[in-house]
Order: structure tokens, then sequence, then C-alpha cells
């Protein structure tokens, strides 16, 4: 596995989202699949308090509870937890991460993000309330999520002794859009990136091919199914496989590599229901693309 700077923490390549736990995954599942991330060199998982409501971090914590010297812990607020429980307003920035730490059983996050903006807190104010959680000694570095590239500079602007590590948004060979402003901000300030949604919510696993009908229970079949999987990017999934056969690779590997040949990129946050997902997502980032090979997957997705 190999492993890159996030602030002053070192973190895998591939991260273990933890967007399963807690509704999809039970707390057994949940062990099984960090014990084998575990196993397979992970060591930075991605949660959130609002995952299960509130359960992907008690299963997590749980999980990781007499590890926690060997991973690296994320998790975000601000999405809705509840009457009056969401937002970034400093009282509720305070309230929100205590209930985290106990939910997780740590007495320090590692990295605490802003799940996304909030309208009505003026950023300065969200940004003292994470610096005196830092001075606190109960956050390591802060980080933002689903921060436009304008958003990250006004954060910047009035950030105060520590500014955003990090910043996770959506972006896979299926979703380009960070590339024309989030990651060049992250060039020029030295904030890492985070790409969620990796796979395109499954799109770009493999299973769903053109001409094939979708597994039951699929990703092709909820609610994202309409967006995502289109005669257009079905096409370009039989393209993209196409390329990486012929270099003796998978789809899969394809996704993952091409995100890790981007330097801005830290940690690459794939979601795992099973082990075996896990041990798969984990050797997937493996493959080091040319710039000639770069170049002909902009041709195949132009």
């Amino acid at each position: 596995m190999e492993y890159r700077k996030l602030g002053s923490l070192n973190v895998s390549l591939v991260g273990l989202g933890c967007n399963n736990f807690g509704w999809r995954t039970d707390a057994a599942g949940t062990k099984a699949v960090v014990d084998a991330a575990l196993d397979a060199g992970v060591n930075f998982f991605d949660t959130a308090d609002v995952y299960g409501a509130g359960q992907s971090e008690e299963f997590l914590g749980r999980a990781l509870k007499s590890r926690r010297d060997k991973v690296i812990i994320a998790t975000k607020l601000g999405m809705k937890m509840g009457e009056g429980k969401e937002g970034a307003r400093p009282e509720y920035v305070r309230q929100a991460l205590d209930a985290s730490l106990r939910r997780l059983q740590t007495d320090t996050i590692d990295l605490y993000q802003i799940h996304r903006p909030d309208p009505n807190t003026p950023i300065a104010d969200t940004m003292q309330a994470l610096n005196d959680a830092v001075k606190a000694g109960k956050v390591r570095e802060i980080g933002c999520s689903n921060f436009s590239a304008e958003q990250m500079r006004a954060a910047r602007a009035t950030a105060g002794p520590r500014y955003f590590a990090s910043v996770q948004n959506d972006y896979s060979l299926m979703n380009r859009a960070p590339e024309a402003h989030v990651l060049p901000e992250c060039a020029r300030t030295g904030v890492g990136f985070l790409p969620y949604f990796p796979l395109a919510n499954g799109l770009l696993t493999g299973k769903y091919r053109k001409g094939q009908p979708f597994p039951e229970s699929s990703r092709g079949k909820d609610a994202f199914g309409p967006r995502i999987f289109t005669p257009e990017n079905l096409e370009r999934v039989e393209a993209l496989i196409a390329f990486a056969k012929s270099r003796s690779h998978s789809l899969l590997e394809l996704a993952f590599s091409w995100l890790a040949a981007r330097p801005e990129v830290c940690s690459i946050i794939a979601g795992a229901k099973t082990p075996d997902q896990l041990r798969a997502n984990s050797v997937a980032a493996s493959w080091k693309l040319t710039p000639a090979d770069l170049a002909e997957v902009d041709k195949i997705l132009a």
C-alpha cells in the first residue's frame, strides 16, 4: 500500500469510505470489513455523523477501539442529524464534535470536515470554531467537503492559524468537474484532494455492461440509475474496459489508478460492504499509468 501526506497525517492511497456502515452493514459486518482493511494496509477511515444516523461512527469506533493508534479517522459534521442539529454554527460545531468523539470512542479526531457549505453561517465563525477544536487537542487536521474553489478561498481568507488540509469532492472518470477549478486550487495552496464516488456509484466496477440487465439490488436500479447509467456512459464504459484489458488490467484498476495519477490526490475514498470488495479496492491503485495512457483515456472520454 502506498501512503501519502494529508497535512500532518500519513494516509493510505486507498481509504475506506464508511457510508455503508450502520444501514447497509451491521456491526459484525463492519468489523469484518475493518479487519480486512487493516490487513490490506488501509489506515484511513472516512465516516460522517449522519451515516447510519450515527451508527457508522458507533460501529467504526467499536471495531477500531483496541487499534486506535494504528489508524487515521476522519469524520464530518453539517448534514441534518435532527431538529436544529445541522450546519456549521460555532455552538453546533462544538456539540457535533463532542457527539462524534463519544460515538467513535476516541479523544481525538484526525481529520474533522465540514460536510457541506453552510450558507447561513459566516465561514469565519466556523473556521474559528474548528481552530479552537485543534487548539483544544480534539482535532488534528480540519477539512471540507463539497466546497467550490471560491468557497475554499473564502475560508482561507479567514482561516486563522489552521486552514483546510483537504477537500473531499465527487471525482471520477465519469465526473471530472474538479479539474476546472478545485484541483488547481489544491495545487496552488497545498490542500489535499480526497475523491469520493471513485467508481461513479458502481458504474466503473465492470458489473454494468451495455445491453445487459442490471444485477438485482444494484446501484443501477436505485435513484442514481437514470442519471448515471445512461446509454452514453455505458458506451464509455465499454471503451474503458477495452483499454484496460489491452494493458492486462481491469476497469476497477483503471478507475482507481487514474485518480492516483493526480498528485493532488491523497487518498481515494471507496466504500466496501464485504471484505472481498475491500481487498479488491485496496490493490486497485497500483497501476502506474503513463502520460500516453492518460492521453488515451482523455480521448476515450472526450
